[in-house]
């Protein structure tokens, strides 16, 4: 009997080491967890399925080989370099036709309150997007992601470890704030990169973050490398100048974070779009984003026979930073551009003290002549280093501007106050304007209709009167303007 008990003294001593070594071992690996969550969700990562099968296929892209790609050369917005200097045209009368004008302008707008996204709760994230502050939440183990190693596994390995998180309410959010703030396409551009370098300070990390965001928002893009550098591409179906490109499957992708820095070279990336994301980007700005108000005013002062004239308007400073950040998109997406509807009441309100119960001859020419002399003339490689198309809100802004930016500008207000047809009128080296009205001068014909030019850069010449240089040049092509509503 006693030496049954001191048995069982030994067997009780020997389960107690057993359980004391089993609680040693799970309170290591709790320490080593920063969370219960985290270690249920390390003991549970063996075990997890993909929660879209579209990632599984996905990821079997990813593994696949990757072939090599070849950049392609940056198309060039002209042929021939734009002059430098524009000699003034010799003043000449105009005739008074047409009827008289009467503008009104409606719809007047009150000044919109800035947009404030941050919640009374702590959220992961806080930043300043073009003078709106935005919060948000990130997915649990989403900082833990890391572009390692350096090469296709590494990017396979970040994928795999996003899509086993619980994002789908991060990809939502993102959604709800991009509609808030009516972003268009490069407007969510430009927040999902804040989002993602706020998130990681690598350039690596945060780059492979907004090819996600965007693979799961429905987009058609691609992730490369290039020198063991993570390179992101965005398919356009039109041209994005002065960017570096790659023709892949048949699609056209971009990589905007080289835009005006340069080629890149060869790349190696895979041949399909993750599955159901075939969106194209689209640099289209119809509407403007609603950004928080930074209200400024300027006054445009020009001279016209003797007699000087002054016309305030006021601007969101945010509107212009945005616009800034542009890429060189298309000429359509600049002469359809929206302007902010506070800026255009100024100017629209500044020029019917001067051309209301005017003929329409005398009206148009009026707002000609303010395009051509409120701004200095100078081609935009001298004012910005690169070549840059201005929407018609930041011709208003800048103090110089040349010749595209002068023709969108004017192609803006004749649409809005006279609601005629207007085209852009592209030569090799310059950009002018032509009007469809029943007046004698010089002109063009584009689809098959007539159309008599403006040039907003040939200061004092007037409605019919073209530069001597163009008069016998047949032009590049046009850029049609869509037809204004009501």
């Amino acid at each position: 009997m006693q030496d049954n008990k001191v048995g069982q003294q030994k067997s009780y001593k020997q389960f107690g080491h057993f359980r004391f070594i089993v609680f040693v071992f799970l309170f290591s690996m709790l320490l080593n967890a920063s969370s219960f969550s985290e270690f249920k969700s390390v003991q549970m990562e063996k075990f997890h399925e993909y929660k879209d099968n579209n990632d599984k296929l996905f990821n079997n892209y990813l593994q696949s080989k990757w072939e090599e790609y070849e950049a392609k050369k940056p198309t060039p917005l002209y042929t021939l370099i734009k002059p430098s200097e524009i000699i003034p045209a010799k003043k000449k009368e105009s005739k008074k036709l047409g009827p008289k004008v009467n503008i009104d302008i409606q719809g007047k707008e009150k000044t919109p309150l800035s947009i404030n996204i941050i919640k009374n709760i702590i959220k992961d994230i806080h930043f300043d997007f073009f003078g709106t502050q935005l919060s948000l939440d990130t997915p649990f183990g989403l900082k833990k992601a890391k572009f390692y190693p350096q090469n296709q596994k590494g990017i396979s390995i970040f994928f795999n470890l996003l899509v086993r998180l619980e994002y789908k309410k991060f990809i939502s959010d993102i959604k709800n704030i991009t509609q808030d703030l009516a972003l268009n396409d490069w407007g969510k551009y430009l927040l999902i990169k804040k989002i993602s370098e706020n998130i990681f300070e690598s350039r690596n990390d945060s780059r492979l973050l907004s090819w996600f965001i965007f693979n799961k928002l429905g987009y058609s893009l691609r992730v490369g490398l290039a020198n063991k550098q993570v390179i992101v591409m965005y398919n356009s179906e039109k041209v994005i100048y002065d960017t570096p490109s790659y023709r892949i499957n048949n699609k056209k992708f971009y990589v905007l974070s080289n835009y005006a820095k340069g080629r890149i070279g060869r790349l190696y990336t895979y041949e399909h779009d993750y599955p159901k994301s075939n969106k194209s980007l689209d640099l289209s700005l119809g509407t403007l984003p609603k950004l928080g108000q930074d209200l400024k005013m300027k006054h445009l002062v020009f001279k016209l026979d003797s007699i000087k004239y002054t016309i305030a308007y006021r601007y969101n400073q945010n509107i212009i930073n945005f616009m800034a950040t542009y890429p060189q998109a298309d000429y359509e997406t600049y002469f359809n551009g929206a302007m902010d509807t506070q800026s255009y009441n100024d100017i629209a309100n500044g020029l019917r003290k001067y051309i209301n119960n005017k003929t329409s001859s005398e009206a148009i020419n009026f707002v000609l002549h303010f395009v051509q002399l409120a701004f200095k003339y100078e081609v935009d490689r001298k004012q910005f280093g690169r070549e840059k198309v201005m929407f018609a809100q930041e011709t208003l802004y800048y103090e110089n501007s040349d010749c595209e930016d002068r023709a969108i500008l004017f192609a803006y207000l004749v649409k809005k106050l006279f609601k005629i047809g207007i085209v852009g009128v592209k030569y090799k080296d310059h950009m002018a304007t032509a009007l469809s009205i029943p007046m004698k001068g010089d002109s063009v014909r584009a689809n098959s209709r007539k159309y008599i030019i403006a040039d907003p850069t040939y200061i004092n010449s007037i409605v019919g009167q073209s530069m001597k240089k163009y008069k016998s040049k047949k032009p590049e092509g046009f850029v049609y303007l869509k037809k204004e509503k009501g």
